[in-house]
């Protein structure tokens, strides 16, 4: 950056983007100086390296400004556990499917798991005829992270949901609005 440019010759670019050709470093950074510009080396291993002109605190805020934005909307992957027993009953079951659904609707990855206690542990293919079915009805919304295996008393597997999550009114109030078909941002009636 300006006087810590060594070498002789640069391949100059304008604040604009425009190239400015090769010149000699010391008019380029006479160029720099004459803008209220910083110049600031973009491709050091080029022939002639290519040097461009900005004002370097502003390009520096801009682009924390822009990760931070990144790191902001970049959301955390969130695990829901569904638990479940060997002797759950259909009906529990399907309750927990129509759960974990949800989950992964939602966008989270979710790890399903059947406790085994005392002597269910001697019958540990019910546990994974459980899972099995479980992963067969959720394959439309979610994809097998990892088969399912056994860890102590615990069987697990984990599902990632197929698609990004859907998005969803931020409210009832919002929603009813949009069934209604106003915007509730720029309805100014709806404040009152």
């Amino acid at each position: 950056m300006n006087e810590r440019i060594r070498i002789r010759e640069v391949r100059l670019i304008d604040e604009d983007g425009k190239q400015l050709g090769i010149v000699a470093t010391r008019d380029a950074l006479e160029t720099a100086r004459e803008r209220g510009l910083d110049l600031v080396e973009v491709q050091p291993n080029a022939i002639p390296p290519v040097c461009r002109l900005m004002d370097y605190g502003r390009f520096r805020y801009e682009e924390s400004r822009r990760e931070r934005e990144s790191r902001r909307k970049a959301k955390a992957a969130v695990l829901k556990e569904v638990r479940i027993a060997p002797k759950i009953d259909d009906h529990d079951l399907d309750t927990k499917i129509r759960q974990a659904q949800r989950f992964l609707e939602a966008g989270d990855k979710v790890k399903l798991s059947v406790l085994f206690r005392g002597r269910e542990m001697l019958h540990q293919d019910i546990g994974r005829g459980l899972l099995e079915k479980m992963i067969a009805q959720l394959s439309g919304v979610a994809i097998v992270e990892a088969a399912p295996r056994t860890e102590g008393r615990t069987m697990s597997a984990m599902l990632s949901p197929k698609e990004a999550p859907k998005e969803r009114p931020a409210s009832a109030v919002a929603e009813a609005f949009s069934a209604a078909g106003i915007d509730a941002e720029t309805d100014t009636s709806a404040q009152s």
